[in-house]
C-alpha cells in the first residue's frame, strides 16, 4: 500500500519514486525518435548527428519525460490508495537519497465525505400568486411606458417632462470641472440632478433663463466640489412632455401582433406573464430547497476547489466587463472578494453530486429536452433556439445541470414539507429571486 500522510482533515501528502535508469532509457528513446526527422543547418534530415540533438534538445526532453514518469508514478499511489483528488497537487523533489532513484512528494486536498442531513424538518414555503386581469394591465403599463413619446410643449416645465438645458457654473467666480454642460437632457423629478437643480428648472418655459445656487452635499461624488457653494445660470433650450401609446392595433402590432388584435396581445401577454409568474416561483423555491441542503449538510471544503472556483468567477466577472466596454485591469478584481460565492457553488455542487449518485437523479434525455425548450419558449422561433443549444456542447451543459438541478428540488420537496402560501403580485414580481 501507498503511504499516504494526513497533514489535515483533507490534505494529504504521498511520497513517489521514481528509479533514474528508466528515466535515462526514456529520454535516449525520445531523442533517437526525434533524430529521425530533426532538421538542423548542414545536416540533411535524419542524419543529425545524436550527441548533437542530446545537447539541442536533451534539456527540454528530460524535463518532459520526467514530469510524465511523476505524473504516472502519482496516479499510481492516488489509485493504490483509493483517493480522490481536488484540484492539482503540489509535488516537490525530495533532496539527496539513493542516486538510483528520483524521490518526489506530492500534497494535496481529496473531497470530503458528504453525508447528506436530514431534511424532514425543513418547510419550503411555496408562493401562490394568481395572475389576474388587474396583473396583466399592470405589465400593459410597464410596456406603454417602456414606448412613451416626448412632444414638445410651450407651458411651464412640471415634474415627469424631459428637458433640454444649457447650464454653466461657477465657484467663488471661477468655472470648475463638471459645472456645464450644453443640449443636456435630463427628467425632471427622476433624481438625477441635485434638488436645488430640479426645482430651479421646475416652471421654466424653453427660451428662458435664470440664475440659481446651490450647495454640494458634503458627500459629493466629486470631492473637489463636494461641500462647495456654486452659482448656475440654466437656459431653458425644450421642454418635452412624455405621451404614452393608446391601447390599440398600432400598440398591438408593435408588440408583434402582426394583425393588431389587442385581445390576441392581452392573451399573448397573459401568457407571458404567466411563464415569467412560474419561473420566479421556481427560483424562490429553488433557493430555499439549496439553503436547506446546505444548512444541514456541512461540510469542510477543499482550499484548492474554493480557489479555483473564485477565479473563474473573477474570469466571468472580467469578460462580463469588458462585453459592456471596459478595458481589462481598469476595475480591479480581487478573487478573495468572491470567496463566500465560490464556498457556496463548491459546496452545492458536492451536495448535488452526491445526492445524484445516491438517488440516481441524474436527468434523462427527455427531462434535458424540457428544460431546453422551456427556455427556448421565450424566443421569437423557439424551434430554431432549440437546434442552437444542441449545436452548443456548452450551452447544453448548462441545460443539463439546470434538468438536475430540478430533479433535486423535486426529490427535497418530496422529504420535506411544502406550505402553499398566497403572495401579491407584485410582491413577487418586485422580487429578484
Amino acid at each position: 500500500m501507498a503511504n499516504v500522510e494526513t497533514l489535515g482533515t483533507l490534505e494529504r501528502r504521498v511520497s513517489m519514486s521514481v528509479p533514474a535508469a528508466e528515466i535515462e532509457r526514456e529520454v535516449d528513446t525520445r531523442l533517437k525518435k526525434l533524430a529521425r526527422n530533426v532538421k538542423m543547418p548542414g545536416f540533411r534530415p535524419g542524419k543529425v548527428p545524436l550527441k548533437l540533438i542530446a545537447q539541442t534538445y536533451g534539456p527540454q526532453v528530460r524535463s518532459e519525460v520526467l514530469s510524465d514518469a511523476v505524473q504516472k508514478a502519482f496516479t499510481d499511489v492516488v489509485k493504490e490508495a483509493n483517493l480522490k483528488v481536488a484540484g492539482f497537487p503540489r509535488i516537490e523533489k525530495k533532496d539527496g537519497g539513493d542516486t538510483a532513484a528520483l524521490e518526489f512528494s506530492a500534497t494535496f486536498e481529496v473531497y470530503p465525505e458528504v453525508k447528506l442531513g436530514d431534511l424532514a424538518g425543513v418547510t419550503i414555503e411555496r408562493p401562490q400568486v394568481t395572475v389576474d386581469d388587474a396583473a396583466v394591465d399592470r405589465t400593459i403599463g410597464i410596456l406603454r411606458k417602456q414606448r412613451t413619446r416626448f412632444v414638445p410643449v410651450e407651458r411651464p416645465a412640471k415634474e415627469g417632462d424631459r428637458l433640454t438645458v444649457d447650464f454653466s457654473g461657477t465657484i467663488d467666480g471661477e468655472p470648475f470641472a463638471g459645472g456645464k454642460g450644453e443640449n443636456f437632457v435630463f427628467a425632471l423629478g427622476e433624481g438625477r440632478m441635485l434638488p436645488e437643480f430640479d426645482a430651479a428648472a421646475q416652471g421654466m418655459r424653453a427660451g428662458e433663463t435664470k440664475t440659481f445656487e446651490l450647495t454640494f452635499p458634503a458627500d459629493y461624488h466629486g470631492k473637489e466640489v463636494a461641500g462647495k457653494r456654486a452659482s448656475f445660470e440654466l437656459s431653458m433650450k425644450s421642454v418635452e412632455e412624455p405621451q404614452l401609446p393608446e391601447v390599440d392595433a398600432e400598440f398591438a402590432k408593435s408588440l408583434g401582433i402582426a394583425d393588431g388584435d389587442v385581445a390576441k396581445m392581452r392573451s399573448e401577454i397573459r401568457a407571458n406573464v404567466e411563464r415569467e409568474t412560474n419561473k420566479r416561483i421556481e427560483a424562490r423555491v429553488k433557493a430555499q430547497v439549496l439553503q436547506a441542503l446546505l444548512d444541514r449538510t456541512p461540510l469542510e471544503l477543499p482550499k484548492s476547489l474554493v480557489q479555483m472556483e473564485a477565479q473563474q468567477l473573477v474570469e466571468r466577472a472580467a469578460a462580463d466587463l469588458q462585453a459592456r466596454g471596459m478595458k481589462p485591469g481598469q476595475i480591479p478584481l480581487d478573487p478573495a472578494a468572491f470567496e463566500a460565492t465560490a464556498k457556496r457553488r463548491v459546496a452545492l455542487g458536492l451536495i448535488i453530486g452526491e445526492l445524484a449518485r445516491a438517488e440516481n437523479l441524474q436527468p434523462k434525455p427527455a427531462e434535458v429536452r424540457a428544460a431546453v425548450e422551456q427556455e427556448a419558449a421565450t424566443y421569437e422561433s423557439p424551434a430554431e433556439v432549440v437546434k442552437w443549444f444542441y449545436m452548443q456542447p456548452q450551452r447544453l451543459s448548462e441545460m443539463e445541470g439546470m434538468a438536475l438541478e430540478a430533479n433535486v428540488v423535486k426529490w427535497v420537496l418530496g422529504s420535506a414539507t411544502v406550505v402553499d402560501k398566497p403572495v401579491a403580485f407584485d410582491d413577487l414580481m418586485g422580487s429578484n429571486a
